[in-house]
């Protein structure tokens, strides 16, 4: 049995304490600070899965930390931009409900390995990117961008909907 500490968990809980100081650089509009930390967030999502597989250090439990890591990190950060009149206010709680809905489908808490779909993986990408170019659109102070992420974020709406409802059917299916 893998120990919780290990080298990629460590990565991923810097990722997690990170969190706060994303949202408050955008709640500040120190869009640079934010692009910073962004960036720092990025890399460490990387980085935290190589060190799992060098150091033969995977486990479901390492997987929902970084999964609800991210999940955490993504709907804090757009539901600051949603804040800030930057996107849409339903896109926040839906991702947050998505992992959950994932998180519960995929059975983790018993130990069981984290089912990921397509759509899913597209729309964790896609939170991200979004979250990026945003933070990215304010630093370099292109307002030309704003409708694009404002239309991105309303399309994940829809993608992320889908996504549910799709797991939701194949629940359903599968237990009938």
């Amino acid at each position: 049995m893998t120990p919780w500490f290990t080298w990629a968990n460590l990565v991923t809980s810097l990722r997690l304490a990170l969190i706060p100081a994303t949202a408050l650089a955008m709640l500040n509009a120190d869009w640079l600070l934010a692009t910073t930390v962004f960036t720092i967030v990025v890399i460490s999502d990387v980085v935290d899965g190589k060190l799992a597989r060098a150091f033969d250090q995977a486990s479901p439990l390492g997987g929902l930390l970084d999964h609800a890591t991210d999940a955490t990190y993504v709907s804090i950060s757009t539901w600051v931009l949603a804040e800030l009149g930057l996107i849409n206010p339903w896109l926040a709680p839906l991702i947050a409900l998505a992992f959950i809905q994932y998180t519960l489908d995929s059975q983790v808490l018993a130990g069981r390995a984290l089912r990921a779909s397509q759509i899913g993986r597209i729309n964790g990408i896609a939170y991200f990117f979004l979250v990026g170019t945003a933070i990215g659109t304010n630093a370099l102070n292109w307002s030309f961008l704003a409708l694009p992420i404002q239309l991105l974020a309303w399309v994940l709406v829809i993608t992320s909907l889908i996504s549910m409802g799709d797991r939701l059917r194949a629940l359903i299916t599968s237990s009938a």
